[in-house]
């Protein structure tokens, strides 16, 4: 078998709620899904999610290559990308390349990812996380109330702007959970916006009335003295990863005791095992971040630290379906071969020439003014709160 070519696929699609986080929030629904298809002689194509980025500068160091090999196809194109880095667009190509070679094995294989990986079961814990700083209190209630129907125990809020917003919607979502867990999980997210010091105060004063599962990214994610500091100077864990690359840029912050749950945000394989291994030699769980459709979890379910794994939404985008289903609070998968995705590609074409000229949708890609020396409260109409 050899890798002979690959295309991508990528449209808008309406999310049916703002989302966005301290950072910003988008003005209305409006997301992009993007996928990889990578061809093979033997007809077996390997989908995977993914932005375009760098493919195409790593696709030659694949073609003619036997895609079974995924572990020396990592090694191949980390090698590719020595000199410019294996970081940004060059890592998440290489991620979304990584996996769709290990739905092309799985598939020639006629397995489900998650067996061929290694997991005794099909499911995974998951909790919620609604990128809900754009929801009004009502609608925060009615989104997590979807996941408490569906027996979810945890959920993750967006906060950092306005404590006392925080403080009363972190109660909403640990109201709304309760009926699952006499104590929810319950997670806050400041996407970077405080300084350490700022993240001990804050975090310091939602502790007094709630007990956090973690705090992520309560500070910047490469700031290992900082990230430590806040892990020691206040009872929650800290959890950050999401943003970062490979496992050298994970050194740092496990070697320095600055993380306490380590996530992965980009997709991939390869670089989950190396990064979970890596952690397990330190006692640190992992948690896989929200990826379309939660597909991701075949590989959560490999994991044998994973602790739970974030869900964004309870569907794929329009035009794509995976084998999984929620059940109990865990996410439970089929056993199509594979990542168990398909896509309708004559709806992805309704869609893609139904779309409204638009400006960049998507989530917001900047850094809010203020961030790590003072808090900007949100103006009015900016978020939900």
């Amino acid at each position: 078998m050899k890798i002979t070519g690959y295309r991508t696929l990528k449209w808008t699609y309406d999310r049916g709620r703002r989302i966005g986080d301290a950072n910003g929030v988008t003005a209305d629904g409006i997301s992009t899904a993007s996928y990889l298809f990578l061809e093979t002689d033997e007809g077996i194509t390997g989908i995977a999610p993914a932005a375009p980025g760098d493919i195409a500068r790593l696709f030659p160091v694949l073609e003619g290559q036997d895609p079974r090999g995924t572990i020396g196809m990592w090694k191949r194109m980390s090698d590719a990308a020595f000199k410019t880095g294996v970081q940004g667009d060059t890592f998440n190509a290489m991620c979304a390349l990584d996996a769709a070679l290990w739905d092309i094995k799985a598939k020639a294989a006629d397995e489900p990812l998650w067996r061929m990986l290694g997991a005794s079961e099909p499911r995974v814990k998951g909790y919620a996380s609604g990128l809900d700083m754009g929801l009004t209190d009502d609608e925060l209630a009615a989104f997590y109330q979807q996941y408490a129907d569906l027996g979810f125990d945890g959920g993750k809020l967006k906060v950092g702007l306005d404590i006392d917003a925080d403080l009363r919607r972190l109660g909403i979502v640990n109201d709304v959970l309760k009926r699952n867990a006499k104590r929810p999980h319950l997670m806050i997210d400041s996407n970077e916006y405080w300084s350490p010091k700022q993240a001990i105060r804050y975090i310091s004063m939602i502790e007094e009335k709630f007990d956090l599962a973690w705090a992520e990214e309560p500070a910047r994610r490469w700031d290992y003295r900082g990230l430590r500091k806040v892990s020691q100077g206040v009872r929650t864990a800290v959890a950050t990863g999401e943003n970062i690359n490979g496992i050298d840029e994970y050194y740092p912050l496990i070697h320095n005791e600055a993380v306490d749950v380590v996530q992965f945000g980009t997709l991939g394989v390869t670089s989950y095992f190396q990064v979970a291994h890596f952690a397990e030699a330190y006692e640190l769980p992992v948690s896989v971040i929200g990826a379309p459709g939660s597909a991701m979890a075949q590989v959560a379910s490999a994991l044998p630290n994973h602790l739970m794994m974030e869900v964004k939404d309870l569907a794929p985008p329009p035009g794509v379906s995976i084998d999984n289903r929620f059940e109990d609070g865990f996410i439970v998968m089929g056993d199509s071969p594979g990542w168990g995705i398909t896509v309708d590609e004559q709806q992805v074409a309704r869609l893609q020439a139904a779309a409204k000229p638009a400006g960049a949708p998507g989530f917001p890609k900047g850094r809010r003014e203020g961030a790590g020396l003072y808090v900007i409260p949100p103006h009015h109409g900016e978020t939900g709160l």
